[in-house]
């Protein structure tokens, strides 16, 4: 009999399920404190959350029989991956359960907005009749900027040319040609920022992500543009957008997610043209019980017939293939990483070619774990092995898959080559020994690097002082040096440094580097 606990709110189809499961016992305990979790947490095969229980490398710790841990929603920030992963516990989620009902919510809030059903509400409800105060704005022939065209902004998009808006979008990943059959016309963050009445976000948090709507950003909107975030919080600088908000720059802010959860920021949501929610765009019967029913499905299935499905750390396979190729699983997913990082521009195709030993098995799933590591950095949680395919062809990026019969320097190798719209890029992996991963080759040059950690990339010139003045510059920023790998094509021509680090650069230390003599770029890479 195999144990799982719910330790959220569920929906009763949800709960159901776990009952009526031949060979499963559910116990349904909600509001546990992390000690009260790390209690009781190895005596269950399953967990079943949403987002109040933290999963932490503690809870891991003492979870010594769990085997997988399912999350009724998209977003894994409250579930340490990683340990799960090294403790061998499949991590799932239900990417698409609430996709439509957030970007209904973000409609919502955009019409609420415009036409000030909140303030009005309110005013009426205190016993006045002010029709003068709350005129509004309509929303046809207006245009409504999207920043990030994923799952949700895409239907977003759908949803405001219903009602005859015209539809511009930022997402520096999606080619025109993918944008142009959801008839979505692309811009630069610039172009959507000047041109638009409507903005709406709909970007994961990323460092990239972080505070992108700031006063810089907003004093190149529209005087009297309206910004909606149903994304994440931290995506919109909020005390940029206060100031902005009462200068009267901006006309209005509706906002369901914010920098802290439960919000304290009581003057921005307490200003007259800003409504707000706390955080309920996956919030609906509908969306809830699809969740729910979703992950109580892929719970059982996984722990009573071995199906693994919409998880984020293995991929859809037998668990015998699993334990032959995970090698190849992890260094195709790094590959993928790296490469995401290391471009420009949006993709448009891959080409990946294997040769040696890993000929010897089915090579389908060591290229879905490269794909999800390509869009992880850009999409985050939203990505797992089921949908990485779905999402690359949903973006317009074409997947070469080809094998090698040629005998190269090494026992197995996966080659990568990596085009978009600005440049092409190449790398190649491979495995020492049982399950060493090394990236061995990148763009033209030849070294042997550990893909793990904090990286960084630096093109050079090969002239004297490179080396010591990178070396003065991190050390002089307390920034330490744990592995450092070169490699040049020839004498004075051009070198590549890639260097691991124990913590990531600020944003000025990465501008000091790339202002150093003979530096030609600096690119940080997050393993």
């Amino acid at each position: 009999m195999k144990k799982v606990l719910v330790s959220d709110t569920l929906a009763k189809e949800g709960i159901e399920i776990f009952k009526n499961a031949e060979g499963i016992e559910v116990d349904v305990i909600t509001n546990l404190t992390p000690e009260e979790l790390a209690g009781i947490i190895g005596n269950y095969d399953g967990l079943a959350i949403r987002s109040a229980s933290k999963v932490t490398a503690e809870i891991v710790e003492k979870a010594k029989n769990l085997k997988v841990i399912g999350r009724a929603g998209i977003g894994l920030d409250n579930v340490d991956v990683p340990a799960a992963s090294k403790r061998g516990i499949v991590v799932m989620n239900t990417p698409g359960g609430n996709t439509i009902t957030t970007a209904e919510h973000a409609i919502s809030m955009m019409l609420s907005l415009a036409r000030k059903i909140p303030q009005a509400t309110s005013s009426m409800k205190s016993g006045k009749w002010e029709k003068k105060k709350f005129m509004g704005t309509e929303v046809y022939n207006k245009t409504l900027g999207i920043i990030g065209i994923g799952r949700v902004g895409s239907i977003v998009a759908n949803r405001a040319q219903g009602l005859g808006m015209n539809v511009l979008a930022y997402d520096p990943f999606i080619s025109p040609e993918a944008a142009g059959k959801m008839g979505i016309q692309l811009g630069s963050f610039d172009d959507v920022l000047q041109q638009s009445d409507f903005i709406s976000i709909h970007s994961p948090l990323t460092n990239e992500t972080r505070n992108i709507i700031d006063s810089e950003a907003i004093a190149k909107m529209k005087n009297g543009a309206i910004v909606v975030n149903c994304a994440r919080g931290g995506i919109v600088n909020e005390k940029d957008l206060y100031d902005a908000l009462i200068s009267g720059k901006l006309a209005g802010a509706a906002l369901d997610v914010f920098e802290e959860e439960p919000t304290k920021n009581t003057d921005l949501i307490s200003l007259d043209n800003v409504i707000c929610t706390p955080h309920l765009g996956a919030s609906t019967d509908e969306a809830q019980r699809n969740v729910a029913i979703a992950i109580a499905q892929q719970i059982v299935g996984y722990l009573t017939m071995g199906d693994i499905k919409n998880a984020v750390n293995f991929p859809s396979v037998s668990g015998e293939i699993l334990t032959l190729i995970r090698p190849y699983l992890d260094l195709a997913e790094k590959l993928g990483t790296f490469e995401s990082q290391m471009v420009t521009g949006g993709i448009e195709q891959v080409t990946i070619e294997y040769s040696g030993e890993i000929l010897d098995y089915d090579v389908a799933p060591v290229t879905v774990a490269f794909i999800k590591g390509l869009l992880t950095p850009i999409l985050k949680e939203n990505i797992n092995f089921i949908n990485a395919p779905i999402i690359a062809k949903e973006r317009g990026i074409k997947i070469i898959e080809s094998k090698s019969s040629e005998t190269t320097d090494y026992r197995n190798m996966i080659t990568i080559t990596v085009r978009t719209s600005k440049e092409e890029r190449f790398a190649a992996g491979t495995i020492f020994g049982k399950k060493d991963e090394r990236i061995v080759k990148i763009d033209k040059f030849i070294l042997d690097v550990i893909p793990e950690g904090n990286m960084l990339v630096l093109y050079n010139y090969d002239k004297p002082g490179v080396i010591g003045n990178i070396g003065t510059t991190l050390g002089k920023n307390n920034i330490n040096i744990a592995r450092l790998h070169l490699s040049r094509e020839q004498v004075d021509g051009q070198a590549l440094v890639v260097l691991s680090t124990d913590s990531l650069l600020p944003e000025n230390v990465l501008k000091e580097m790339r202002d150093l003599p003979n530096v030609i770029s600096v690119i940080q890479i997050e393993m």
